[in-house]
């Protein structure tokens, strides 16, 4: 399937399964008359298998590995590491948690242990203010690795993509909030 028919595909799943419009409060504090949860997405079968070619296909050649802040991020970095094993392109994937691993070796970062200076992209379900995917470039540099670049499969334009180039970082989405309005209301509010 090519690039803009998977992205229909998956812009038609985010309006099925993860935007609803009422009265929300999100991560970051803010209120919203609308909320993506886009796990429903990111844990379907063909929602998995397109955020994962999807955002394959964006990353630089460079790249080692791919990694996110625990658990909205977790579907999406498995899905571009298991695309690129059958791409042949292996990317592994690192999830970052939250809080420190309460045993054992106490660590922030599950997964592989890359070299020193390592390329990693953080990936994002939905970004606001972009302050949750910054907390998982800074754990991943604090251990050595190399990030320069965040990739969301939804900006709200509510300052991320700012906010981010202000700490000298760039961004990616694959969708705006305004894709998903529209093409939600297109389809006669997610039928």
């Amino acid at each position: 399937m090519d690039d803009f028919a998977l992205r229909q595909e998956l812009l038609d799943l985010f309006c099925q399964l993860a935007y609803q419009e009422g009265d929300f409060l999100l991560s970051s504090g803010q209120k919203s008359s609308y909320y993506i949860n886009s796990k429903p997405v990111t844990l379907h079968p063909q929602g998995a298998v397109a955020v994962g070619q999807l955002l394959l296909r964006q990353l630089p050649e460079e790249v080692q590995a791919v990694a996110g802040l625990t658990l909205g991020a977790d579907p999406i970095v498995t899905a571009v590491s298991v695309v690129s094993a059958y791409e042949e392109r292996p990317i592994s994937a690192l999830i970052v948690r939250k809080e420190a691993k309460g045993h054992g070796t106490q660590a922030y970062i599950e997964g592989p242990t890359l070299p020193q200076g390592a390329k990693v992209v953080v990936l994002e379900d939905v970004v606001t203010t972009g302050q949750s995917a910054m907390k998982a470039v800074e754990r991943l540099r604090a251990v050595g690795y190399e990030v320069n670049q965040v990739m969301a499969l939804v900006d709200r334009l509510q300052g991320g993509a700012e906010f981010y180039q202000s700490m000298g970082l760039k961004f990616d989405a694959l969708f705006t909030i305004q894709d998903v309005q529209q093409r939600y209301q297109q389809r006669g509010n997610g039928q």
